[in-house]
């Protein structure tokens, strides 16, 4: 018998990561069938529409159902992903960050376990029954570094994982992380947008979407006028100023050792940050899905890969 598929998730403030995806970590509640199957969870006699505008911040995860609920999704667009079954075992990997791992490990292992019972639910109008037969807890960042083995040969580098409420600070040396230097600092990319949407309304009038405002960070085509994107990408550049400048304050010297910018806003950070900014070698790791694959990965090696991929 099989010891169950291995599913990392990323339970970000900003949206919910596996290997195969992302999605926004919204969740809207329907005591009746919406109108359409897409995103639509069906728990417990509720239904739910998944990755549906943003989630009150929830410094604590376990205070709701919520992030329980966007797990149950998570797992069942990732079985899709992967053609696997519907009825199955599973073996959860999930992070917490350093800085409260100790603290809140147990809590949120318990959150995501429950009673180890085959636990039954609709997504996208497929019955899934699924047991989540343990769950494997890592600290953030440190786990989606370690896919990364050529980055680790420097004596010493800064990580910060950019999520969307919290920037996740650690240094490793000699590939471990040192306890005394990591932080969690409220400077994600949620401030960053909303900071840039604030001064839009001051300056021009406009009330944008966040939607409208990531589509010009990320250089695509816009129908804004220029005075707007000329907001925006001003208010990009000062936030990432700020942030390295923050970064510094907190005692990493990002001159003095390379620093591995990860995270959802890690894509912001190429597009605005090189050597030229005073770094000593700034390397962007844009995949929003490496805390996933890193979690995963750390379950295979230590259980020998007895499970399935």
């Amino acid at each position: 018998m099989s010891e169950g598929y291995v599913i990392g998730v990323d339970h970000g403030y900003a949206a919910m990561k596996t290997v195969h995806g992302s999605f926004p970590s919204g969740l809207v509640a329907y005591e009746h069938e919406p109108y359409t199957q897409k995103n639509v969870l069906e728990y417990g006699g509720t239904y739910y529409v998944v990755g549906s505008g943003r989630q009150p911040l929830q410094k604590d995860k376990t205070r709701t159902e919520d992030y329980y609920l966007l797990t149950l999704a998570a797992i069942a667009r990732e079985l899709d992903c992967r053609n696997a079954e519907r009825t199955c075992s599973v073996i959860l990997a999930a992070g917490l960050p350093l800085t409260s791992f100790g603290r809140d490990k147990k809590k949120f292992r318990a959150y995501l376990l429950r009673d180890g019972k085959p636990v039954p639910f609709r997504y996208e109008g497929r019955d899934y029954t699924v047991t989540v037969r343990d769950v494997k807890l890592f600290p953030q960042g440190y786990a989606a570094v370690l896919t990364q083995t050529e980055l680790l040969d420097e004596p010493s580098v800064i990580v910060a994982d950019i999520g969307g409420w919290t920037v996740d600070l650690m240094r490793l040396d000699n590939r471990l992380p040192n306890a005394a230097t990591c932080r969690s600092l409220e400077w994600g990319m949620i401030r960053c947008i909303d900071e840039i949407s604030e001064q839009v309304r001051r300056v021009l009038g406009l009330s944008l979407t966040t939607a409208q405002i990531e589509c010009v960070l990320r250089g695509d085509a816009s129908s804004l006028p220029d005075e707007a994107k000329g907001i925006i990408h001003a208010q990009a550049d000062l936030y990432v100023q700020n942030l390295l400048s923050t970064i510094t304050e907190c005692g990493l010297d990002t001159r003095a050792m390379p620093t591995i910018f990860i995270g959802g806003g890690a894509a912001l950070m190429k597009r605005r940050v090189s050597a030229t900014n005073g770094l000593c070698r700034p390397v962007i790791l844009d995949d929003v899905s490496l805390n996933a694959k890193g979690y995963e990965r750390l379950v295979r090696q230590m259980s020998g890969s007895g499970a399935h991929a």
